[in-house]
């Protein structure tokens, strides 16, 4: 046989067997990245391996660690921690003991070798915050001070504090890094802030008991969770101005944590007492699914391709992992002590 036939049929024979080898052979999946989890009655931070669905590591990191974000390397996870007591809603804060203002600030967690490398002041109570695009700047509620503090992450200095009404919660950066949204829990309210001039560039009035607020990714919305108001306000957010409320029906619910998807087709909202997440289509502005996924779910993430929910769920002490397309929950992770927020690093 010649010499090049030989070749060309050894070529095929080869490639025939990788073929028939693959047939029925699922491909390779990508790494499942890592899940981080504030513990707000813990006081640590527990990593968990999504591939392997289990907690690979806790931190201790202070005081009620709450808010949290990685930066834009993923090399860095800020918390916020607060020295403040437990004040549920209804509490006579009277009888509260005096809050440890020694205890506040913003730890910064160099994710490679799991250590607090420094803690950021991060005004009074900081509670949750927004990163800069370029990982610069934070922007801080400060829950019992009634101001958005803006912290330079270099520095470590306060560069401003902003008043936007009383009990200041969810933090949200525009896509394009240009405005800041706050919502006020006790107002009733969410603060614009342009994020050059750091100055208040409109006020909305939303549904009762705002908690936090996502945008669509080319920022034409935002979208503010209600607890006691059951629902969603819909923002124009080019224009700063309200469009609607979408009530969210069902026992109990009590709208908290909000996300959206890659693709910018759903918000997901986590429903606390409710144990929901509900689906709204932001194309309709309406709620188009519910499915249960714990005890009082609060944070949520959702993964880039936008096929998984991950929820913390405070009194089971566990993680939800959702699956979108059925709305059920593949597994539950124990983490630690009252998870809170949630930061997923693909």
């Amino acid at each position: 046989m010649p010499r090049t036939r030989y070749t060309a049929l050894l070529a095929v024979a080869v490639v025939s067997t990788a073929l028939a080898a693959c047939k029925g052979a699922s491909p390779p999946s990508a790494p499942a990245g890592r899940l981080y989890v504030t513990n707000e009655a813990g006081g640590t931070l527990s990593v968990v391996d999504l591939g392997r669905r289990q907690v690979v590591a806790t931190l201790p990191l202070g005081k009620r660690p709450r808010g949290i974000h990685l930066s834009p390397d993923r090399r860095t996870a800020y918390v916020a921690l607060s020295g403040s007591p437990f004040a549920p809603p209804g509490v006579d804060e009277s009888t509260l003991p005096p809050p440890d203002k020694t205890a506040d600030g913003i730890a910064v967690v160099d994710l490679a070798t799991m250590r607090v490398v420094r803690v950021l002041p991060g005004g009074s109570d900081p509670e949750q915050f927004a990163l800069s695009r370029d990982g610069s700047r934070l922007y801080v509620s400060n829950e019992d001070a009634g101001v958005a503090s803006v912290v330079d992450v270099a520095s470590g200095r306060v560069l401003a504090e902003v008043p936007v009404g009383g009990e200041p919660e969810g933090v949200a950066l525009s896509p394009d890094g240009a405005t800041v949204y706050v919502t006020s829990e006790e107002d009733g309210r969410v603060t614009a802030i342009d994020t050059t001039t750091n100055h208040v560039v409109a006020t909305m009035t939303v549904a009762a008991r705002p908690r936090a607020a996502a945008f669509l990714p080319d920022g034409s919305k935002a979208y503010v969770t209600a607890e006691t108001g059951h629902a969603v306000t819909v923002v124009d957010a080019r224009f700063h101005r309200v469009l609607r409320t979408i009530a969210l029906a069902g026992e109990n619910v009590r709208p908290m944590g909000i996300v959206v998807s890659p693709d910018g087709r759903r918000a997901y909202v986590s429903t606390g007492r409710g144990k929901r997440v509900f689906a709204i289509d932001t194309a309709t502005d309406r709620p188009v699914a519910s499915f249960e996924v714990g005890e009082r779910p609060w944070g949520i993430a959702i993964s880039p391709d936008g096929r998984t929910l991950y929820t913390a769920n405070g009194p089971s002490n566990d993680v939800s992992v959702v699956d979108v397309a059925s709305g059920k929950v593949v597994a539950r992770i124990a983490v630690g002590d009252r998870p809170w927020g949630v930061a997923l690093s693909p």
